[in-house]
Formats: structure tokens, C-alpha cells, sequence
């Protein structure tokens, strides 16, 4: 059958829709049939490399060099991790350095995307949609429980109005038994003294008949009754019954009337297993035996403080100035932000979709730099933020301190909204020191790492606020006592946190067990710590003002 009639005819020239194209453009991922390829070869904007269909792919198409712009990249230099062009290696910049193939480099990726490609669609994004799946159910189980709560408290409202029906119908019932009772001596002494005035009335008559008639013989029988009448009848004093109503106690009534088990959310490390096959796992980082220094960067300012990567290019550094700035990895200064307030930045972090942020201990702020704009995004009362990190979530961990530097917590924000407070153990002890620097980084298990310098510690909790462990150093050391700093964290988990006096980084698992040491890296006053997403890590030199890019695992 004619391939041009075929029903099964998928393939056809880019420009003209010709059937069966025979040539193809490597450089611009172009099919063309032989009247189009001139057409196309007059695009002057482009680089082309026409070549039969069959062989499509097999031209490399080199990158262009970001400093030569016309020259192309056929080399990588792995200490600067970028990619360089002839003119660059004729300069001072990768001398001595680590230079490959570039193709080994994309052939080497290329494996890295397609293990990435196979995990995604077999195992991980499976997961999820199963797990997506149970939260209809979860919904569902939620709104019947709330049915089931809301019908029994109004079952218990109802308990509560009959008592107090009650209690109203008793009390009514005593007023008028005690205004019956109260009326009974008031009418009986309302009847004796009504007859009392009768009779001294009479009496009164009598006494003018007597004076008027002289008779002997009745005046001379005359008894008089005038003790007996200045005898006043006795006053009643009645004491008068009052209605005190008694000041509601509305704690002690929420008590009384019932109370509602807290609401709490408890993240499982483990609760959701993903079964990977060998072939489709990411592969493990194993430490190196000999970590080694990548490239080192020189900034312009001294008292160089925390780290954290904008991307795998470029990374932002704070100083005990006003000043946050941003670099990348050749060391050239990309652009500066000065803070708001005036005041040092206490620590910086980067969110997710990029934006830096940074806290400011002075003014009780947390910040966000957006693009040149600088937005409050947190003002504190009674607090003070120190250190800061964005989480896998999106969300904002800050480490703050009370403003009589008594109290630590952890909070967590949904942009200015507190989420969560973490500040005490289990048995109702401070987790923190009071009063010295603290950093703040997540783990991939969604713990929450805090190197808590006054405390010589790392202080690891869970996500939902429980204490894990506290590293105070390893077992046995030869070294001087641990003053952590700066903290970070890696794709396998691990913890890193730089220990300044003692001029070397300590490395960790997730669950506070010693790895190693990087010391032999030259390190002076190590301060702030970060990883990019191929974990290398960076390291602050607070009083040389330099940031060293050491590789440490495979």
C-alpha cells in the first residue's frame, strides 16, 4: 500500500503537510519535504542541520553560551556547574577545574529524567489520586459526625430549658405561698383593730350620753376601759421577700452542660507507603568519603549571616546590615534589596513560588520582597521573629521569642494566618532556650528542625508539634562544646546544622543518629547553611564574607 494513501499516515513535512517527509531539521525539531527545506534554510534567525528523517536526533544541539552568545557549549565545568564555550575555558574562571563532555553531562540527566518519569507515573502519582480518593470519605465521615454532635447537644438544651422551666415554676410557686401567708396576719390584725376602733367608738357615744344625762346611777356604774384602749396594737414589721439573681458563671456552665474532645490532626511519618520497583526508586545520595569545596564565593559585605537558594543558579545572602543580596554561582552580584525598616534581617527564606522573605527582629515583622516591592506580611505583638522557612506545603515556620526573651515557640502561618503553635513538651516543658539565635528548617518527613544555639542543641519535633529527639553532639568528641547555628536539610532526609566554634558542619539522619563531619573544608566562622536541589550545600563565612559550595554526597 502506498505509505501517501495510508490510513496510518501520521508523519508529515512541518511547513506544507506533505506525507512522508524525507528530510529533517535537527537544530529546530522541524519535518520538511525537499520544497520546503530551502524555505526553511532562509530563516537566518536560526541555526538549522537538515538531515535524512531516519537520522533525525543525531546532530547534538549544543547550548549557547550565556557570556558568548554566539558561541556554543561543548563543555560542563562540575565545579562551577555550569556550561562554558571555548572562550571561557581561555580564561581564569575554570582553571584547574573539573571539565566533561557536555553530552555525558545531557546523557547522564537524560537517564536522571526518564527514573524521574517511570517513579511519577507508576508509583507516585498513583498514590496520590488513591489518596486524594479517601478524603470524599473522610468528608463524609466528618459531616456525620457533626450531625451526630449538633443532635446531641440539642437533646442536652433541651434537659437544660426543662430544669430551668422547673427551677422558674418552684420559684414563682414560693412568691405566692409567702404573699398568701404574709396576707393572712395582715387580715387578722386588720379585723381586730377594725373591732377595736367599733368599740372605742361606742365607748366614746356612751361617755357623751352619760355627761348629758346626770343620771347618778348610771354614771355611778361607769367602768372605764381606757388602759385597755391605750394599749396600741402591736406593729407588724413585715420583711418584705427579694429576688437575687446570680451572676452567670459562663465557664463553669460550659463545664455543667457538656464538653466537646479537642480537635486535633496527627501526621503519621509512615502512614502512607509508596512501593517503588528497584528500577524505579530514586536512587540513594551516599556521603562522600572526602567531601570537597566546589567553587567559593566572594561577596562584597563582611558579617555574612544566612543563606538560602533562589534556584540552583543564583542564591540570596543576608548580613548584620540592612542589606539582602543575590548572587549567582560565578559570583557576580545580581541585585541588592535594603529592608523596610532599616534594621538587620534576622533570618531569610525563600517560598515556593520564589519570593524572598526575611524577618525583622527589631521592628516585630516578617517581610516579603516581591519582585522590588516589600510587603508586611506578619506583625507580631509581644514577639519577636528570628528564624524563618518555607515548608513543603507552602506555609511559613517562624521561630520568635517573647519581648522579655523568656519564652520560644514555633509558629506556623498560611500567609498571615496562624495555623500552629509549638512551644512545650509532652509533660508541659519548654522545647526552647530563651534568648539566643535560633534557625528553623522542614524536613522531608515534615519534621521540624530548630538549632537552638543557647541550648548546644537541635531540637526536632514532629508536624504535629511532639518532640522526636535532641541532638546535643555525638556520643564521644574530641572537640569543643556544640554551639549550633545555621540548619538545613537534603532530599534523603538528612539534617545538617553548622557548628561555628568548632569550624565544621555536623551531618545527621532524620532521626538524630551522627553520620559525619565536614571539617576539612577550610571552614572559618560557618554561620548559615542551604541546599540546592541537587544537594550541594552552601555555607556562610560570617566574618570572611565568602558562601562555600561543598559537594558531599555522590
Amino acid at each position: 500500500m502506498d505509505p501517501r494513501n495510508s490510513a496510518q499516515d501520521v508523519v508529515r513535512c512541518d511547513v506544507c503537510n506533505t506525507p512522508v517527509p524525507p528530510l529533517h531539521c535537527d537544530f529546530c525539531q522541524t519535518n520538511l519535504c525537499k520544497a520546503c527545506v530551502g524555505e526553511h534554510m532562509l530563516d537566518f534567525s536560526k541555526k538549522h542541520q537538515i538531515v535524512p528523517f531516519q537520522d533525525r536526533g543525531s546532530t547534538p544541539n549544543y547550548p549557547n553560551c550565556s557570556e558568548h552568545v554566539k558561541e556554543l557549549c561543548k563543555v560542563y565545568c562540575e565545579q562551577c556547574d555550569v556550561s562554558v564555550c571555548i572562550y571561557c575555558l581561555s580564561t581564569q574562571n575554570h582553571q584547574n577545574h573539573n571539565l566533561v563532555d557536555i553530552l555525558s553531562i545531557i546523557e547522564r540527566k537524560i537517564k536522571h529524567l526518564q527514573r524521574d518519569l517511570e517513579e511519577l507515573e507508576k508509583c507516585i502519582h498513583p498514590k496520590y489520586k488513591e489518596i486524594v480518593n479517601t478524603i470524599p470519605l473522610q468528608k463524609a465521615d466528618l459531616n456525620k459526625n457533626s450531625q451526630k454532635l449538633t443532635t446531641a447537644i440539642d437533646k442536652q438544651g433541651e434537659v437544660w430549658h426543662r430544669e430551668i422551666d422547673t427551677i422558674i415554676t418552684n420559684l414563682k410557686s414560693n412568691v405566692e405561698e409567702m404573699e398568701s401567708k404574709h396576707l393572712v396576719i395582715l387580715n387578722k390584725q386588720e379585723n381586730e383593730i377594725t373591732r377595736t376602733i367599733s368599740e372605742i367608738s361606742q365607748t366614746i357615744a356612751e361617755l357623751k350620753k352619760l355627761l348629758d344625762s346626770k343620771d347618778v346611777s348610771l354614771v355611778s356604774t361607769y367602768r372605764s376601759r381606757i388602759d385597755e384602749f391605750r394599749r396600741l396594737p402591736p406593729k407588724l414589721k413585715v420583711s418584705l421577700p427579694n429576688f437575687t439573681p446570680q451572676k452567670i458563671n459562663t465557664e463553669q456552665l460550659d463545664k455543667q452542660f457538656g464538653l466537646l474532645s479537642p480537635f486535633s490532626i496527627t501526621t503519621e511519618d509512615h502512614g502512607y507507603s509508596l512501593e517503588t520497583s528497584e528500577a524505579g526508586s530514586s536512587p540513594l545520595k551516599p556521603l562522600l568519603d572526602e567531601p570537597r569545596i566546589i567553587s567559593i564565593i566572594q561577596t562584597q559585605h563582611k558579617y555574612l549571616s544566612s543563606v538560602t537558594c533562589h534556584s540552583d543558579e543564583e542564591i540570596w545572602m543576608c548580613y548584620s546590615k540592612k542589606i539582602m543580596s543575590l548572587y549567582n554561582l560565578r559570583g557576580k552580584l545580581v541585585k541588592s534589596v535594603q529592608t523596610k525598616s532599616g534594621n538587620s534581617p534576622a533570618d531569610i527564606a525563600v517560598t515556593r513560588s520564589g519570593d524572598l522573605v526575611y524577618t525583622d527582629y527589631s521592628d516585630r515583622t516578617v517581610n516579603i520582597v516581591k519582585n522590588t516591592q516589600i510587603q508586611t506580611l506578619i506583625r507580631l505583638r509581644g514577639w519577636r521573629p528570628c528564624g524563618v522557612c518555607s515548608t513543603s506545603f507552602g506555609d511559613l515556620l517562624v521561630v520568635m521569642e517573647s519581648d522579655d526573651r523568656k519564652q520560644t515557640k514555633v509558629v506556623c502561618y498560611s500567609g498571615s494566618t496562624e495555623k500552629q503553635s509549638i512551644q512545650y513538651d509532652d509533660k508541659g516543658q519548654p522545647l526552647y532556650s530563651f534568648g539566643s539565635t535560633k534557625y528553623i528548617s522542614e524536613n522531608r518527613n515534615l519534621d521540624i528542625c530548630v538549632s537552638d544555639h543557647g541550648a548546644r542543641a537541635v531540637v526536632v519535633v514532629n508536624q504535629a508539634g511532639k518532640l522526636r529527639f535532641i541532638y546535643t553532639g555525638p556520643p564521644s568528641t574530641t572537640k569543643r562544646s556544640f554551639y549550633p547555628y545555621g540548619i538545613t536539610t537534603d532530599s534523603q532526609g538528612r539534617i545538617l546544622t553548622a557548628d561555628c566554634d568548632n569550624q565544621c558542619i555536623h551531618i545527621l539522619d532524620q532521626d538524630g543518629q551522627f553520620l559525619r563531619y565536614i571539617d576539612n573544608c577550610q571552614l572559618s566562622s560557618s554561620w548559615g547553611l542551604c541546599v540546592d536541589t541537587r544537594d550541594n550545600l552552601f555555607v556562610s563565612e560570617h566574618y570572611r564574607g565568602k558562601v562555600k559550595k561543598i559537594q558531599y554526597c555522590k
